[in-house]
């Protein structure tokens, strides 16, 4: 039997996954913002959870998860978000973009039934290394949730192991340290990826820095799919005045659109 991320996800021969966080610049805001990049193209939707502490992420969203706890955005209301974005007609899988510590907070049992009540697709945890989520991984199971797994180039031996095991698709972080958006690409991150898809039975996306056609030309040949979060966090940022107006929202919606399928356009050629 499918999962509801297999059942959701377009058949396309390669994937956009956009990063956005929930409640940035407002939770009503977010939900306008997923069904234009659904418009433009966007495969699955990654909804990052706003956290006090994320190790992971660079500065631009750390400030946008900070604009978002301002507006006082929780784990519990960005999953609620998720069924309102299914009301106005969001169909692609949504993954929830979470640090463990939120989720334990709230409690497993309690995250899941959430989860399953507002159709929530996926769960992704970059701080829960693939040694210690085995327990998480059969939760989700349980649950008809996909949990998605992280892989780095430093990852060198247990590349084969975390990419068996992968559901959905399989994460590949192209460069060390935080998110951010980056200039260039690493050379070492042709071979990582063949390594990656040699042992993956899905498919192999690479986020990270990426963050222009250019970047995304360069990596179609070795990937299955992009991730693309800190440049839409940035243009999201930049808008901020003309989507928190009603009269120039639309126009700003429309600008993100664009912004996005300028990005992408590779994908789709």
């Amino acid at each position: 039997m499918k999962t509801t991320f297999e059942q959701r996800l377009p058949k396309k021969n390669k994937l956009f996954i956009p990063f956005i966080v929930a409640g940035d610049p407002h939770p009503n805001i977010t939900v306008d913002l997923a069904i234009m990049l659904q418009e433009a193209g966007a495969s699955v939707l990654e909804l990052g959870i706003p956290y006090s502490d994320p190790l992971a992420d660079g500065p631009v969203i750390q400030k946008a998860a900070s604009r978002a706890l301002k507006n006082e955005v929780t784990l519990e209301n960005s999953i609620k978000l998720v069924s309102i974005m299914r009301k106005k007609g969001l169909k692609i899988p949504v993954i929830i973009f979470t640090y463990y510590n939120p989720v334990l907070q709230l409690g497993e049992d309690n995250f899941f039934a959430l989860v399953q009540q507002n159709e929530v697709d996926g769960l992704l945890i970059p701080d829960l290394p693939f040694e210690e989520n085995e327990s998480l991984r059969e939760k989700c199971q349980q649950n008809g949730v996909t949990f998605i797994s992280l892989v780095a180039p430093t990852s060198t031996n247990r590349i084969a192991k975390i990419a068996t095991n992968a559901q959905g698709f399989l994460y590949c972080v192209s460069a060390l340290g935080v998110t951010g958006v980056r200039n260039s690409i690493h050379d070492h991150i042709y071979s990582f990826l063949e390594e990656a898809k040699k042992y993956s039975n899905v498919p192999v996306a690479v986020g990270f820095g990426i963050s222009n056609s250019t970047q995304i030309e360069a990596l179609k040949g070795y990937c299955d799919g992009v991730v693309i979060g800190s440049a839409l966090v940035q243009k999201i940022e930049e808008l901020i005045p003309k989507l928190m107006d009603e009269e120039t929202k639309t126009t700003a919606l429309l600008n993100f659109k664009n912004y996005v399928s300028s990005i992408i356009s590779p994908i789709n050629n």
